[in-house]
């Protein structure tokens, strides 16, 4: 059975929205400020290269459906994202719209049909940005594991990981290491259920 991995970029006040810089916001691309070293982009293609499924959210799916087709310089890690499959939860997505190889869009009974993709694989289903749809996944709490990238900076603004009056919830620490000369932490952390 698969497990549902968030993976995020984000800011030390929690600030998870446009870390590439290709949505607008205002502080879009806060990202690429930092050095996240050989050890951090060893994270992220270890992370890529362990999962199964992609599984996405509308803009989320939008941006990388846009780049990713076209990084033909990316190597292992970029045949990996154009070859998987991915799943993309919209309920304004058509499937004609979803034109990036390989891509489904799941829409209706999602809890239910994220639940039958995870019996389908037994790798991860890797969640990369989608911030409407993490909140969504950690309130189903279908979450189980999250890895989440902080770097030091402070936006003020923008959309946050974990949304205002989310449900409590507690979270057990699994690693946590620096990464780059920058000071980038990257956390793992795991829901605390009940047994």
């Amino acid at each position: 059975m698969g497990r549902v991995v968030v993976s995020e970029f984000v800011s030390l006040d929690g600030v998870m929205e446009d870390p590439g810089g290709a949505e607008g916001f205002e502080h879009g691309g806060w990202s690429f400020k930092f050095d996240r070293g050989d050890e951090g982009n060893k994270f992220k293609v270890d992370e890529l290269m362990a999962a199964d499924v992609h599984l996405l959210g509308r803009v989320t799916y939008q941006g990388f459906a846009k780049a990713w087709p076209h990084m033909t310089d990316m190597g292992a890690y970029g045949e990996k994202m154009n070859s998987m499959p991915k799943y993309v939860v919209s309920n304004t997505l058509t499937d004609s719209e979803a034109e990036w190889n390989n891509s489904t869009v799941i829409r209706g009974d999602v809890t239910g049909q994220i639940a039958e993709l995870m019996a389908q694989t037994s790798g991860d289903v890797l969640v990369a940005g989608s911030c409407r749809l993490v909140q969504s996944l950690a309130e189903s709490d279908l979450v189980d594991e999250y890895r989440i990238m902080v770097f030091p900076i402070i936006l003020g603004s923008g959309r946050r990981l974990f949304a205002e009056g989310a449900s409590m919830r507690t979270l057990q620490l699994m690693e946590s290491k620096t990464v780059g000369p920058d000071g980038v932490i990257i956390l793992t952390y795991q829901p605390v259920r009940a047994a």
